[in-house]
């Protein structure tokens, strides 16, 4: 498969749990191509969220490797982990983490400061992508001010803003309105078609059945359905 954004091979996480080890995944194989949207589901505790975590870099398998940009995520110091989080991946998550002293435009823009752009400029591109989200008219609201709708497509601009290679969301239908989430839905659609990666853990069948495939974790496994 050409122009691969993402890829795990034999990928394993085993927790601790007293005297008792709990392996949540188990020997996970995974590439994720330019454009590609996948889809994962499964039973609640399956171990979605773990998979997520893993392929962003935001917790570390007991055996196997996350390969990002040629880069072997487990070969990296946690600051360039960072960066390569900062530059290349996108996280929205079902609760949309956003900060809520910060209005709309800042908390978008906060990666690109992150990244060490001028304020003007990272105001600026925050601006833009909540324009494209249906979102300008809410620039300085911070997020008590905002429905959950609103929230959610925050969140997702300040996934996007840094333009990155793969989007993981978690769920990012979970608490919406069904108005709300076809946006949702609409929007993913779109930047699919922009050459935008996705893995989106999700229980929605609508969302699945947009996506390119859609993969299922059972006892630990990942497999097609």
């Amino acid at each position: 498969m050409s122009d691969v954004v993402l890829r795990c091979e034999a990928l394993s996480r085993v927790y601790r749990d007293g005297d008792r080890l709990v392996e949540v995944l188990r020997d996970i194989n995974l590439t994720l191509a330019a454009g590609e949207k996948i889809a994962v589901v499964g039973a609640s505790g399956s171990g979605k969220s773990t998979l997520l975590n893993l392929l962003g870099g935001l917790d570390t398998p007991s055996s196997g490797r996350v390969v990002m940009a040629g880069l072997d995520l487990s070969d990296l110091t946690e600051r360039q982990r960072c960066e390569l989080r900062n530059h290349r991946l996108g996280f929205v998550y079902q609760f949309h983490h956003l900060l809520p002293e910060f209005d709309a435009r800042e908390n978008v823009g906060m990666p690109l400061l992150i990244r060490g752009l001028p304020r003007g400029e990272a105001w600026e591109r925050a601006s833009q992508v909540l324009e494209r989200v249906g979102m300008s008219h809410r620039l300085d609201h911070r997020p008590a001010q905002l429905s959950g709708g609103e929230r959610q497509r925050v969140a997702i601009a300040r996934a996007l803003v840094g333009a990155p290679d793969c989007v993981l969301m978690d769920e990012p239908t979970g608490n919406l309105d069904p108005h709300s989430a076809a946006q949702v839905l609409e929007l993913i659609d779109e930047l699919g078609q922009e050459r935008a990666s996705f893995v989106v853990v999700t229980h929605d069948p609508e969302i699945a059945a947009h996506m390119n495939r859609t993969l299922e974790l059972i006892d630990g496994g990942l497999r097609a359905r």
